[in-house]
């Protein structure tokens, strides 16, 4: 009985280190969403000053495969991507729409104006950011592939980088436009 008790610590850190090494297998950028091949969420988002649009809104994103890019003026890593998306803009391939996720709509603005604006139609989230809650989203940035039928078919976390978008983004915008 002694024993036992002596090899059930032994046990335990076996265990442990078990669920350990399996956990640094794993990547922490693939974070499972629940919400891939589910509608987009409802969404009526207010215009961003100065834009000239209406918002954004869920009908906006049926009809067209499309890149929901959430972002705001206070992200450190949106400016890292942003002239990436801006290039993607400016390539036709796909239209990327923008939500500015918790942020001053006036700051938000500027941010574009400064930096360049790849976005056909911006809605503004305001804190708590209840679409962003909808959409999943855990930080800033984060990149939606929305499909023809306004269905989620890709979460990217993180800055949109060149070898994102050739390696993942892009064969997926193909394969779904076909």
């Amino acid at each position: 009985m002694r024993r036992l008790l002596y090899l059930l610590p032994v046990a335990v850190f076996g265990i442990l280190a078990l669920f350990f090494l399996r956990g640094l297998t794993l990547n922490p950028r693939e974070i499972p969403s629940v919400l891939i091949n589910r509608p987009v969420p409802v969404m009526n988002l207010a215009p961003l000053p100065g834009r000239g649009d209406t918002g954004l809104t869920t009908a906006d994103l049926k009809g067209r495969v499309s890149l929901v890019n959430i972002y705001g003026s206070w992200c450190i890593a949106c400016v890292q991507e942003h002239p990436y998306l801006v290039k993607i803009k400016q390539t036709g391939i796909v239209p990327i729409h923008g939500i500015d996720w918790r942020d001053d709509p006036v700051e938000g603005a500027k941010w574009l104006k400064k930096h360049g604006d790849p976005y056909d139609r911006v809605g503004v989230d305001p804190a708590p950011g209840r679409t962003a809650i909808d959409f999943g989203v855990t930080g800033a940035p984060e990149t939606f592939i929305v499909d023809k039928d306004s269905i989620i078919r890709y979460k990217h976390i993180g800055p949109v980088t060149p070898e994102a978008w050739e390696q993942t983004l892009l064969p997926i915008i193909k394969e779904l436009n076909k």
